[in-house]
């Protein structure tokens, strides 16, 4: 397959799509919001390993001494693939590290049991700047039912804070390059075949439910809105971050693609943009589907 460029669109709405360690949503020096790439990629991964594929590097949690701990790496890996020790071949890691859908998309660092292995992913993403004008920030008090445990002598429940955005719209840049494979492919023989059309597949499913899938407390209100995907028409196709040429009008909440369309024309072989049509209006030529049912409209 050629080179694939894209854009994911994030709406969060009375949520807090990526908090910074503070509580608050994640931000530059500057005061711009933004999404980094690791809160694009989390609820793809849960929604993969919802359905039952390998994930690699995901927390989760172990019984050791009477309590339960999250798990090492290694020990990720071993529940995953089998023990590895230091005299574990690295050409059967490395198979192995590609059999996981995550380090087939994002790559992987893995540096375990003598191993010293650095993949980069053919998946990279850019970060999610809010481009709607009228952010607030919300901070709502929340009473617990509890007195603080650290008092003895506390007689009145403890207070917390709950902070999200009022509404904010968050597009992601992303390619796609299955040429970062191709040396794998020497290495590891014919049982590796690179980045596949099915691979492809996977990703852009999860590229256009995923966020809308992932329900936690803070996430509730977050939901995928808008995605791009564009195929280039041949192996000289370079293009910059697609996000940074897409138009968000905060009034009319509507996303204008005249830009990007100049910059892309003649660049591909084939272009579909995904979109919420009950929220946002669309402004563009290029061959337009719902998000949620993927129907052409």
């Amino acid at each position: 397959m050629t080179r694939v460029y894209g854009v994911i669109g994030i709406k969060a709405k009375m949520a807090n799509w990526n908090a910074d360690f503070t509580g608050r949503p994640k931000s530059t020096s500057n005061g711009d919001i933004f999404g980094s790439d690791k809160a694009l990629k989390y609820p793809m991964k849960k929604m993969w390993e919802n359905e039952g594929k390998k994930v690699l590097f995901i927390k989760s949690w172990k019984e050791e001494k009477d309590t339960i701990v999250p798990r090492k790496l290694a020990d990720r890996y071993t529940l995953l693939f089998g023990a590895i020790d230091k005299k574990t071949d690295t050409k059967e890691v490395m198979n192995n590290l590609f059999k996981a859908i995550d380090v087939k998309n994002f790559g992987a660092t893995f540096a375990e049991e003598g191993q010293n292995i650095s993949i980069t992913g053919a998946v990279q993403f850019g970060q999610g700047f809010n481009k709607f004008d009228d952010t607030n920030i919300e901070i709502q008090d929340i009473l617990s039912p509890f007195a603080d445990s650290t008092k003895e002598d506390a007689k009145q429940s403890t207070l917390g804070t709950k902070i999200t955005v009022d509404e904010a719209h968050y597009f992601y840049g992303f390619s796609i390059n299955p040429k970062n494979y191709d040396e794998y492919k020497t290495l590891l023989g014919s049982e590796f075949q690179g980045y596949t059309e099915a691979d492809y597949a996977e990703f852009k499913k999860v590229a256009l439910v995923s966020a809308t899938a992932y329900s936690t407390n803070s996430k509730f209100g977050c939901e995928n809105e808008f995605a791009l995907f564009l195929t280039c028409k041949d192996e000289e196709c370079y293009l910059p971050d697609l996000s940074d040429y897409i138009k968000f009008d905060s009034q009319k909440r509507e996303i204008d693609l005249s830009e990007l369309e100049k910059l892309i024309e003649g660049k591909y072989a084939s272009v579909e943009v995904y979109f919420n049509p009950f929220k946002l209006s669309l402004k563009t030529s290029l061959s337009r589907f719902n998000i949620f049912t993927q129907e052409k409209l």
